[in-house]
C-alpha cells in the first residue's frame, strides 16, 4: 500500500473512531455544551444583528460552538452542538466530516443552523445522520454590504451560519458533513 493510501486509511479510520465514540454525552457534559452553544449564538446575534431575527422566526436553531478542522492531505472535523426549539435546549448533536486534497493546516469555528420552517425541522430530526445538503435545500447566509440577510437566502428552508473562525487552514466548507444524534450517557 502508498504512504498516501495508508494516510488516507489511518486518517478515515480515526475519524470514525472519534465520532463513534463522542456520541454519547454526561449530564455535565451537556449543561456545559449548553453554556458554550448560548455564547455561540449570541457572538452571532451581536456580530450580525440580522440573525436573531432569522432565529426568532425559526423552528429551531442548532448551534456548533466549536468546529474543529484539520488536515494535511487527509482532513476531518469534529464539533458538538445543541438544538434549540423556542430558546430551550431539545437535542444535542455531533457534526463530522472528512476531505481529501490538498490541505495542510488547522482551524476552528462556529456553526449555526437554523430551520426556517416546521417541515425543515422535522426533516431533520427524522433523519438518523442527517447529511448536509443531502436531504434538505441550504443556503450559507449571505450578508450585504447593509448588513441585511439577502432575500435569496431567507427564501431556503435550512440557512447555515460559519463565524469566528481562528487558526491557519484557508476556507471553510459545509459540503460533506454528518450530524447524528448524541445520546445520554
Amino acid at each position: 500500500m502508498s504512504p498516501t493510501r495508508r494516510g488516507l486509511l489511518a486518517g478515515l479510520v480515526l475519524l470514525t473512531g472519534t465520532a463513534i465514540a463522542a456520541c454519547s454525552t454526561t449530564e455535565t457534559e451537556r449543561s456545559d455544551l449548553d453554556v458554550r452553544a448560548v455564547a455561540a449564538r449570541d457572538e452571532l446575534f451581536r456580530t450580525v444583528p440580522a440573525a436573531r431575527e432569522v432565529a426568532e422566526k425559526s423552528a429551531g436553531v442548532l448551534v456548533f460552538p466549536s468546529v474543529t478542522q484539520a488536515g494535511f492531505v487527509v482532513g476531518g472535523q469534529y464539533g458538538e452542538g445543541v438544538l434549540f426549539e423556542g430558546g430551550a435546549p431539545t437535542g444535542y448533536y455531533n457534526i463530522t466530516g472528512g476531505s481529501f486534497g490538498l490541505q495542510i493546516g488547522a482551524q476552528s469555528f462556529s456553526q449555526v443552523y437554523m430551520f426556517t420552517t416546521p417541515e425543515a425541522l422535522r426533516t431533520f430530526r427524522s433523519t438518523k445522520g442527517f447529511e448536509v445538503g443531502a436531504g434538505l435545500d441550504f443556503a450559507v447566509a449571505d450578508i450585504g454590504t447593509s448588513g441585511e440577510i439577502s432575500s435569496s437566502t431567507l427564501q431556503k428552508p435550512v440557512v447555515v451560519w460559519i463565524f469566528g473562525q481562528q487558526g491557519l487552514m484557508a476556507g471553510v466548507k459545509v459540503e460533506g458533513q454528518k450530524i447524528t444524534e448524541l445520546t445520554s450517557k
